[in-house]
């Protein structure tokens, strides 16, 4: 069944507050000398191609027609969303893609169609170069007044403690005001947005008859006008019903400037029972699982609650910042550590994301460039459990932290900009260390490890070939060149990639306790030594790129529920 969403009804609840710069009219006019050369246009059409064309189908035959209604308005609030995180991205956004909508030339419509999955005119397939103008994305996306530099805000927040919280803040946009900085609420900044998607969470809740799903929208909605989440947050790690649903902002990804402020994202999903009750016993092993890791016991981390859902979902929509470029396989959420401490953090798997990734991206890559032992080992059920372990990794080790002097502080404040890269990193090095772990223990088929470990070198250059400056990629061209260097991977005389499963082992253990203590300590000159040392595209690396330069990067979903 397909449920048809309103576009008129969706564009009276996002009306644009009117930004028209000088600027944004250079930027469109320089555009359109760009769309005008065939070789830009030949580029823009090749970045399409690296992403395979999927129909995200969802079975909805076991729903209420309760819960259908309430998808319906999910997925309008889902398009807000999408609006939402375009102007986080860039304040200039909105009149681009206006521009884009009404004055393109038919030969032209891959710009918009690139422009849509990019959440703006700049590749994040390729170190977010431009392709629709010239202009370099800023660092800070539009968080920050494009020419603020991290030196003037470090400087101007020792000058003015008293604004440090405003302008450090997860939920505010920073701004010149009378040759000052301040920090906007997005609540503030976002209003009229704000104002349509809270409407619709409250139309949303008095449709459900799912009293948890009723308890969570309503509390978004109104922590949406405050930008305090955190009472909507402990009662979304309580939903029990047939949709699993989290709308709000979340990842700080997108500032690269700081690696403070969160963008809108969400994930409107069908619940998977029978395959949810399966993973769910990773959660009973999770003080288990923090007591193995190798890491002093002084820094352990058993405060962050033992209460650790793990669903699995089919994605019915999202939107924002998870939508851009590359597609979310899993995630977990909240990040709040007032949250984690007292219920813990909630793994959703979308595994009908997961299974169109393996198909259509995976497998090519695996079939091109793995050695003929580790290539006959590689399974589904082998990578969908190295992603679950990474989600279920990133509410292990480190959150919350003290300093020297006592001040209260948590490993995001204190990595800063190079937190997202760490972190993605120790996700997938724990949550393959701890996956062994699990094995050995017999939790996991015992005869699963090498299979486990094959198909952890298998799926490296699917998320190497998003670009080793994002985050995701940084982190595995970080992890494959520190187990090349112990010896873990090496070529085979056809050039393949094989793997020395003793090698391997102990060389997660040895990468594991690096990080875990960059984490633990707070250290930031540590974590930029070895980003800067591994974080780097070796001739190695680049030559496997090479050979899959034909091949999807990712995935293209469309959504019947939306069309």
């Amino acid at each position: 069944m397909q449920f048809l969403i309103n576009p008129a009804r969706v564009k009276r609840c996002m009306t644009i507050l009117p930004v028209i710069f000088l600027a944004s009219i250079s930027l469109i006019q320089c555009g359109e000398k760009m769309m005008q050369s065939k070789s830009s246009l030949k580029y823009v059409k090749a970045e399409l191609d690296k992403l395979a064309p999927v129909e995200l189908k969802c079975d909805l035959g076991g729903i209420s027609e309760n819960d259908r209604q309430v998808l319906v308005r999910l997925v309008e609030a889902g398009r807000i969303i999408d609006q939402l995180f375009l102007r986080q991205v860039s304040v200039t956004n909105p009149e681009l893609s206006d521009y884009l909508q009404t004055n393109l030339k038919p030969e032209n419509a891959p710009y918009l169609e690139l422009f849509n999955i990019m959440f703006g005119p700049w590749n994040r397939l390729d170190d977010d170069r431009p392709f629709i103008n010239k202009k370099p994305k800023p660092a800070g996306a539009g968080f920050y007044p494009e020419d603020l530099t991290k030196e003037e805000l470090d400087s101007f927040i020792k000058e003015h403690p008293d604004q440090k919280s405003a302008l450090e803040g997860t939920f505010t946009v920073v701004k010149r005001q009378d040759q000052q900085l301040i920090g906007v609420p997005y609540h503030v900044e976002y209003a009229d947005l704000v104002g349509a998607l809270v409407n619709l969470l409250r139309e949303a809740a008095d449709l459900s008859k799912d009293p948890t799903l009723q308890k969570y929208l309503r509390l978004r909605a109104d922590d949406l006008m405050t930008d305090e989440y955190f009472e909507s947050d402990m009662a979304w790690m309580d939903l029990s019903g047939d949709l699993e649903v989290v709308i709000g902002p979340y990842e700080v990804y997108e500032d690269k400037l700081m690696g403070y402020k969160a963008a809108y994202e969400a994930f409107i999903c069908v619940v998977d029972h029978a395959e949810s009750a399966k993973l769910a016993i990773v959660s009973r092993y999770l003080n288990e699982l923090e007591a193995a890791l190798p890491l002093a016991p002084q820094y352990r981390n058993y405060s962050r609650g033992k209460i650790s859902p793990v669903k699995v979902v089919q994605e019915v929509f999202s939107a924002g910042d998870t939508k851009a470029g590359i597609q979310t396989t899993a995630f977990n959420l909240p990040n709040d550590e007032r949250v984690r401490t007292a219920k813990g953090s909630k793994k959703v798997m979308l595994k009908n994301i997961a299974q169109a990734k393996y198909e259509k991206c995976w497998i090519p890559i695996v079939n091109r460039i793995l050695a003929k032992q580790p290539l006959q080992q590689v399974t589904f059920d082998a990578y969908f459990t190295h992603v679950l372990m990474h989600e279920v990794c990133h509410g292990l080790g480190p959150g919350v932290l003290k300093t020297a002097d006592g001040r209260e502080t948590t490993v995001s404040k204190e990595l800063k900009d190079l937190y997202s890269t760490i972190e993605e990193c120790k996700a997938d090095v724990v949550g393959l260390f701890t996956n062994l772990y699990l094995i050995d223990k017999g939790i996991f088929l015992k005869e699963s490890k090498y299979s486990t470990l094959a198909s952890y070198l298998g799926g490296m250059f699917r998320s190497i070939r998003f670009g080793i400056n994002e985050a995701h990629g940084g982190g595995v061209a970080i992890q494959f060149n520190y187990l090349i260097e112990k010896g873990a991977f090496f070529t085979d005389p056809k050039g393949k990639l094989d793997l020395n499963q003793t090698a391997l082992e102990s060389g997660l253990r040895d990468l594991a306790q690096e990080l875990l203590l960059i984490e633990a300590r707070g250290d930031y000159q540590a974590a930029e030594q070895m980003i800067t040392k591994y974080r780097v595209m070796t001739p190695l690396m680049a030559k496997l790129v090479s050979q899959l330069a034909d091949l999807p990067i990712d995935i293209r979903p469309s959504y019947p529920i939306a069309m």
